[in-house]
């Protein structure tokens, strides 16, 4: 049965509660990907505060993105199934509680513990925030909606150095690392009764059925095994020394394959699949899947190596370098407003503008460290970096609208959850490639600036593969369109 908001959600019969809800929405959503890099700036504060190891540092960062990717899909799969509110508000408690933990964790063990459950709370909660959206809106409503979402992901990638290093300067130098985690108690508990009030309830009749054996436990446990066989070198790469984590990529892919296999067998004996791979054939929502996952594999390399040049080779505090990326943050959230209302007109020709502009405005930055390696780096790169975030902000989301715009809204939480799930791989391979060529190029040459401008390269070069692929999309999607109206007036 359909649900009854897949029609029209845009028209009379639309939830008057919808744009309230979706800012209870965006608000969750930017506290669960702000987690992500705060910790960044964070880790000596830790290390001083708890006396953390490196290895603990180590499993503060990746352990987040780790259970954060592992669970993606089938949270979506859930919210798809037992409806995004139910879903929503179980995982908004969760982040909630574990947010608490960490910030009154006494050992490093237990921060550890609470990051774990705190990233799988998170990956519980993204795909039903996607999946809100597609439920709610239609039509330009839709792009709009997804405009404020990417205005989220742009801000919450961007900020996250700033606001530590303001807590920590606020809190102290060994304590103010707790209220990294505190600050996420209050928003959410009003964050929970604004969920219950405004997010609509689904019908009792509208629920698809999950058992245990509808819900694939084969496919959660192959695809659970390819995730973090892939991620976990990724994540660990500068901790994990010698060639052997590699080994764990060959384990992915065996694992991957065998979960390919296994829905697609699913699916021909008429049982319900984890992942229902017919997605992939909707070229919209493949292709932007794949762009999405080179372009986070590029963009958020940025803030990684920016702030090591910054922290490490200029020896600017944790607040001066948050401060240092703010450019891109202002204009990757001014564009990606912008971004939401022109995207119903333009489609993946604006994603396509986007890359050019950040590949453009990062030619430029590495031009200015190149000329300007000193303590003004920061304001030398300042306008280059503002041009680049406006093009980011017409990247996110429009392409979130695009790559969705095709995928029916019952199973919106599943393409949204696989879509993000690429998005988080794309971001540990891009960290882990790029930064193996920042230390590399360092270690060769002794210049932070130098191995900025070399590891910058690979991240040009990943958006820029990002590009093709949208270029390409938009040509075909061009010469379709061209031949259907030419099939539709021509003379029966």
């Amino acid at each position: 049965m359909t649900d009854p908001q897949a029609s029209g959600a845009a028209g009379p019969g639309a939830d008057p509660r919808r744009w309230r809800a979706l800012g209870v929405c965006l608000v969750v959503g930017f506290m669960t990907l702000l987690d992500v890099s705060i910790v960044n700036v964070a880790l000596p504060s830790i290390s001083r505060g708890l006396g953390a190891s490196s290895a603990d540092l180590s499993w503060v960062v990746s352990g987040y993105a780790l259970t954060f990717g592992l669970v993606l899909v089938p949270a979506g799969r859930i919210g798809d199934a037992r409806g995004r509110r139910t879903v929503f508000m179980a995982g908004l408690a969760a982040f909630t509680l574990a947010s608490a933990a960490c910030g009154l964790a006494p050992t490093p063990m237990l921060l550890v513990i609470a990051r774990l459950v705190q990233g799988a709370a998170a990956g519980f909660l993204t795909p039903q925030v996607t999946g809100l959206i597609q439920l709610l809106f239609r039509g330009p409503e839709r792009g709009r909606a997804f405009g404020l979402f990417g205005v989220v992901v742009g801000i919450s990638t961007a900020i996250g150095p700033l606001l530590g290093g303001l807590l920590i300067a606020a809190g102290g130098e060994t304590s103010g690392w707790r209220w990294i985690f505190f600050v996420n108690v209050p928003i959410g508990i009003v964050a929970l009764v604004g969920a219950y009030r405004l997010i609509p309830a689904r019908p009792n009749e509208t629920k698809q059925p999950l058992t245990w054996r509808t819900f694939d436990p084969v496919g959660v446990v192959l695809l659970g095994v390819a995730v973090v066989s892939l991620m976990l070198p990724l994540v660990q790469e500068q901790q994990w020394h010698g060639s052997g984590k590699w080994l764990l990529l060959l384990v992915a892919a065996v694992f991957a394959a065998a979960f390919w296999l296994w829905e697609r067998y699913l699916t021909r004996t008429g049982r319900d699949p984890l992942v229902d791979l017919s997605l992939f054939r909707i070229r919209s929502y493949s292709s932007g899947c794949l762009i999405g996952m080179l372009y986070f594999g590029g963009f958020t390399t940025i803030f990684f190596t920016f702030t090591l040049l910054l922290q490490e080779g200029e020896h600017y505090s944790a607040l001066e370098a948050g401060l240092a990326t703010t450019p891109f943050a202002v204009g990757s959230a001014i564009a990606a407003r912008v971004g939401g209302n022109l995207v119903g007109r333009l489609g993946r020709r604006l994603v396509v503008i986007g890359l050019m502009m950040v590949t453009v405005g990062l030619l430029v930055a590495i031009l200015a460290v190149d000329l300007d390696s000193g303590r003004s780096v920061a304001f030398s790169t300042a306008l280059p970096l503002l041009f680049a975030g406006f093009g980011s902000g017409l990247v996110i989301s429009p392409n979130q609208t695009v790559t969705l715009s095709e995928v029916p809204v019952t199973r919106a939480g599943i393409a949204g959850a696989v879509q993000q799930t690429g998005q988080r791989i794309g971001t540990a391979a891009g960290i882990a490639l790029v930064g193996a060529v920042f230390f590399a190029r360092l270690s060769a040459t002794g210049s932070e600036s130098r191995a900025f401008i070399d590891a910058t390269a690979i991240t040009i070069a990943l958006i820029v593969v990002a590009l093709i692929v949208a270029a390409i999309d938009w040509a075909v999607t061009r010469r379709t369109g061209r031949q259907a109206g030419a099939s539709e007036s021509a003379p029966a």
